[in-house]
């Protein structure tokens, strides 16, 4: 069973921020990754939430296995992502 993707409102904006070709590529790997999302994402360190790395861009999200939910809550580049 696929896990439901939601996005937060500053998800969003910061998609919209971002080229066409990059959108796709993130967004492709959140939907490949709701099928097994301890596959894919990694817990952060001291931290509830979870990182899916492509490249130089992050995902965090917070992952709701009882509820079969991945919440994204931001998406950035590797250096600025976590501020």
């Amino acid at each position: 069973m696929e896990y439901d993707i939601l996005f937060s409102e500053e998800a969003e904006s910061q998609l919209k921020n971002l080229d066409n070709a990059t959108v796709e590529r993130i967004l492709k790997k959140i939907m490949d990754s709701s099928k097994d999302p301890k596959h894919f994402f990694e817990r952060l360190t001291g931290r509830e939430e979870y990182k899916l790395r492509m490249g130089d861009w992050q995902v965090i999200a917070k992952i709701i296995h009882s509820e079969k939910k991945i919440f994204v809550i931001s998406i950035g580049h590797r250096k600025n992502v976590y501020r």
